[in-house]
């Protein structure tokens, strides 16, 4: 499961970083692109805080906390099943916050640029790695309702 975890990880890593440079050099900050009018747009943004800038300009407490989560999840992955679900779980949830790390190590913030607009509700705007973290989570999700989330070591697949 290991390998797998590592290779999502790193195309999540990759597509996220890479998609947020390409955003910066053709968007200015705060610039928006209207790809559905109404629905659906790239609105180059940078948050200084965590999810919906809670904690906002609060950089060190937000990497720490995040270090202290990926610590968390990697010793408790081990007490899940080893199938090909949990292995993207992981990996998404990996590559997704350490993609955003990156960011607040780097840039002191995280840049966003995926928005959407429903109902006319604007939804907070996003990354590649927020949407790898939502996916992630959720698929872990499934995993505990479905009891995989406490395997005994010899019953492991």
């Amino acid at each position: 499961m290991k390998k797998r975890i590592f290779i999502v990880t790193t195309i999540v890593l990759f597509l996220d970083q890479i998609s947020k440079s390409i955003i910066e050099s053709y968007l200015k900050l705060n610039e928006k692109i209207d790809l559905i009018p109404n629905f659906f747009s790239f609105n180059y943004t940078n948050n200084y805080g965590g999810a919906w800038s809670i904690l906002n300009n609060k950089v060190s407490l937000l990497i720490i906390i995040t270090i202290i989560i990926l610590v968390i999840i990697y010793r408790y992955m081990n007490t899940f099943k080893n199938n090909m679900r949990n292995g993207l779980a992981f990996g998404l949830l990996f590559g997704g916050i350490t993609g955003n790390l990156i960011d607040r190590l780097f840039l002191g913030y995280v840049r966003d640029f995926i928005s959407f607009k429903i109902f006319n509700y604007d939804f907070p705007i996003f990354n590649i790695s927020d949407m790898a973290i939502v996916v992630g989570t959720f698929l872990l999700i499934i995993a505990i309702i479905k009891g995989e989330d406490h395997v005994n070591k010899s019953r492991k697949e």
